[in-house]
C-alpha cells in the first residue's frame, strides 16, 4: 500500500512517526505538502498534481492539516475522496470539527456532557453574555484559536466584559464558557482510532495556569479512564463522523464534559506518556480500510 501523509513539515515528530510505522508494516509512505497540491477538476477524471507529476498512485492518505490551512487542506483531502483514495479523515468531518461553534452544536445534539457555552455576533451587551454562560470565573475563546492560543480566563464580571469588547472592538468572534473550577487546571486527551480508545493521559498546566496544553509547559501522565469516560469520547468523536480525534474532557463534578475534539491531534505527547505505539494503531486502521 502506499500512503500520503498530507503534512507541510515531514520533520515534525507526528508525521515521522507515521511514516516510520508505515515502512515498519511494508508499505510505501510518502509525505506531501498539501499547500503546494494543484488540484485538476474535470470530468470523471479528478486529478492532484504534485512537483511535476500526478499523484495517481496512492491507496490511503493521513491528514494532517494545520487550522490556519484548513480550507486549501480539506480541497485537497476531498479531491482525494474523489479519486477513490481512502482518508483517515473524512473531509467533511474535518470542517465539522474546525468549526468549533458547529462542533460543539453537534456534541449537544448528540447529548455530549459540555460546559454551558454562550455564543454572539459582537454582542452590544456583554454582561448578559457573561451570565448566560453561569458568570465569572468565564472562560472566553477565540473562534479560531488553537493550542491554547486566544484563550483567556476572566476572574470577574469587568474583567470578563472588558475582554468581550476588546475582542468585539478587533472584529474577533469568541465564545464565552463556563469555567470548571473542579477541574484543577487539568484535562484528559483521549485518542481514539476507528471507534476505540488506544491512548489517554492526563495534562496538568503549569503552576498559575489554566490551560492544560503541552505546547504551554503543561505535563502530561497516563490515566485509566472510567466506563463513563470512555463513553463520552467515544460518542463525541461519533458525532463529528471522524475516525481519529484527540478528544479533550474536563473532570467536573457532573461528569465528563468534552472541551474539543481534535482532528489533527499530534502524538508526541500521547505517545510518551502512555508508551503505546499509536502511529501503528492508524496504519492497522488504513489497512482495515483499503483492499
Amino acid at each position: 500500500m502506499k500512503i500520503a501523509i498530507l503534512s507541510r513539515n515531514p520533520h515534525l515528530y507526528s508525521t515521522e512517526r507515521l511514516v516510520e510505522a508505515a515502512e515498519k508494516r511494508g508499505h510505501v509512505a510518502v509525505v506531501v505538502d498539501h499547500l503546494k497540491c494543484d488540484i485538476v477538476i474535470q470530468k470523471r477524471a479528478p486529478k492532484i498534481y504534485y512537483k511535476g507529476t500526478y499523484l495517481d498512485d496512492i491507496d490511503a492518505i493521513i491528514p494532517r492539516i494545520g487550522a490556519s490551512v484548513t480550507f486549501y487542506g480539506t480541497a485537497v483531502v476531498r479531491q482525494f475522496e474523489m479519486m477513490k483514495v481512502f482518508s483517515a479523515i473524512e473531509s467533511q468531518a474535518l470542517i465539522r470539527s474546525r468549526d468549533k461553534l458547529r462542533s460543539l452544536q453537534l456534541l449537544a445534539r448528540a447529548g455530549v456532557g459540555l460546559p454551558k457555552t454562550v455564543f454572539t455576533n459582537y454582542t452590544k451587551d456583554p454582561e448578559h453574555l457573561v451570565k448566560s454562560a453561569g458568570g465569572a470565573p468565564l472562560v472566553i475563546k477565540l473562534l479560531e484559536g488553537t493550542q491554547g492560543l486566544g484563550v483567556v480566563l476572566a476572574e470577574t464580571l469587568n474583567a470578563a466584559t472588558s475582554v468581550i469588547e476588546a475582542f468585539n472592538g478587533l472584529g474577533a468572534r469568541v465564545i464565552a464558557q463556563e469555567f470548571i473550577k473542579e477541574a484543577g487546571g487539568a484535562d484528559i486527551r483521549v485518542f481514539v482510532v476507528d471507534g476505540k480508545v488506544v491512548g489517554a493521559m492526563k495534562r496538568q498546566g503549569k503552576e498559575g495556569e489554566f490551560r492544560s496544553n503541552l505546547h504551554r509547559g503543561g505535563t502530561a501522565t497516563i490515566i485509566e479512564l472510567t466506563d463513563e469516560e470512555e463513553r463520552t469520547a467515544l460518542k463525541a468523536t461519533k458525532a463529528l463522523g471522524l475516525g481519529i480525534a484527540g478528544v479533550d474532557l474536563l473532570q467536573s463534578s457532573r461528569g465528563p464534559l468534552v472541551l474539543e475534539v481534535n482532528s489533527s491531534p499530534g502524538l508526541e505527547g500521547i505517545e510518551k506518556a502512555t508508551k503505546k505505539d499509536i502511529a501503528k494503531q492508524i496504519i492497522r486502521y488504513l489497512e482495515l480500510n483499503v483492499e
